[in-house]
């Protein structure tokens, strides 16, 4: 069965990322926040910093920026490693609190480990969206596929798309993305949603960098099916990603505003409930007598008035009425039944 379907529930990960700033006990407290605000998943990052960069790779702006810290990103990175048997306990503990484990794998021996703790779904993080090698050796482990698309065009995300189909693998849900930490609301553009969509035919989701819930919760009213977060068990702990996170009461209310939306958008099919019909009985209205009239008397619309409630004859059938005769005496004001007319 696919991650999303069109009457499936949104998926949330509530993304730890390398919020655990390498400690493995700060890590799996962050799993139980996690499962505690109701998020279906939560997501590390699986690297080897010797694997993922060069020795002299700059941080980028934002790191050094919410870090506070000028390094290179290899010192970084190094800092926020955990040994691949930290990812096997925490995917054992995920699974003892009843929470899905993910992490991003970002090179082919992280994803080939990941495979061999079982982990069911693959995301691809922004910065691998073109590292097609690496797309195409995950989706030949056949599990469902999330795709972020930061700093993509749709041309690339389109050749990373067919890249993983390619391989036999169509479970992919495609997420917009914004790689700026944090981003600003004039930029979060969640109409590209829909860009992606059309263009692609695929699920949407979106990986929020913004302060706050409010894009979220946005995203899913306008159609996302994966909503990614980062999470962190506080904005003030050192690391790149900290600042630009939520914390758990706040991750918890993102988790009920979604839910709270999905609940309002409802099954998409028009039809009036039990209590509008009720209502409509009252507030409709029905064919009624303008004055007294006797048995025999041919009804003119002059003779008819439409008038709450709405349990006699509707007004759409009122050329039915009109010419027919009557065949008892009515009272002004009464409502016409069919069995009036002859």
């Amino acid at each position: 069965m696919p991650l999303v379907t069109p009457e499936s529930p949104c998926f949330i990960i509530a993304e730890a990322g390398v919020n655990h700033n390498g400690d493995l006990a700060l890590a799996k407290q962050l799993v139980q926040a996690a499962k505690d605000a109701g998020a279906d998943a939560v997501k590390f990052q699986t690297f080897q910093a010797k694997h993922l960069v060069t020795a002299d790779a700059p941080q980028a702006a934002y790191q050094a920026r919410n870090s506070g810290k000028t390094e290179s990103q290899f010192d970084m990175l190094k800092r926020l490693e955990l040994p691949l048997e930290s990812f096997a306990e925490l995917s054992r503990f995920c699974q003892e609190l009843g929470i899905l484990f993910m992490s991003t794998a970002f090179d082919e021996e992280s994803a080939d480990f990941l495979a061999g703790l079982g982990m069911s779904i693959f995301k691809i993080p922004s910065g691998e969206l073109t590292n097609i090698p690496l797309l195409q050796h995950i989706a030949r482990f056949g599990k469902p596929m999330i795709v972020s698309t930061g700093m993509g065009t749709i041309e690339e995300i389109q050749e990373a798309v067919e890249a993983i189909q390619a391989t036999g693998n169509t479970d992919i849900t495609v997420l917009h993305c914004v790689t700026d930490y944090p981003t600003p609301p004039d930029q979060v553009n969640l109409r590209a949603m829909h860009v992606i969509a059309q263009a692609l035919n695929v699920p949407i989701g979106y990986s929020d960098h913004t302060m706050g819930i409010e894009a979220s919760v946005t995203a899913v009213a306008a159609g996302a099916k994966v909503i990614e977060k980062h999470f962190t068990l506080d904005c003030s702990l050192p690391g790149p990603d900290h600042k630009a996170s939520l914390e758990p009461d706040d991750l918890a209310e993102m988790v009920r505003g979604i839910r709270r939306v999905e609940v309002l958008l409802g099954s998409g099919r028009k039809q009036p409930n039990e209590a509008e019909k009720a209502v409509a009985k009252i507030v409709r209205r029905s064919v009624v007598a303008a004055r007294d009239l006797k048995a025999g008397e041919t009804l003119s619309s002059e003779l008819l008035l439409l008038r709450r409630p709405g349990t006699g004859i509707e007004p759409a059938r009122l050329g039915e009425v009109i010419g027919r005769t009557l065949v008892r005496d009515v009272k002004e004001g009464t409502l016409l039944a069919w069995d009036d007319l002859g």
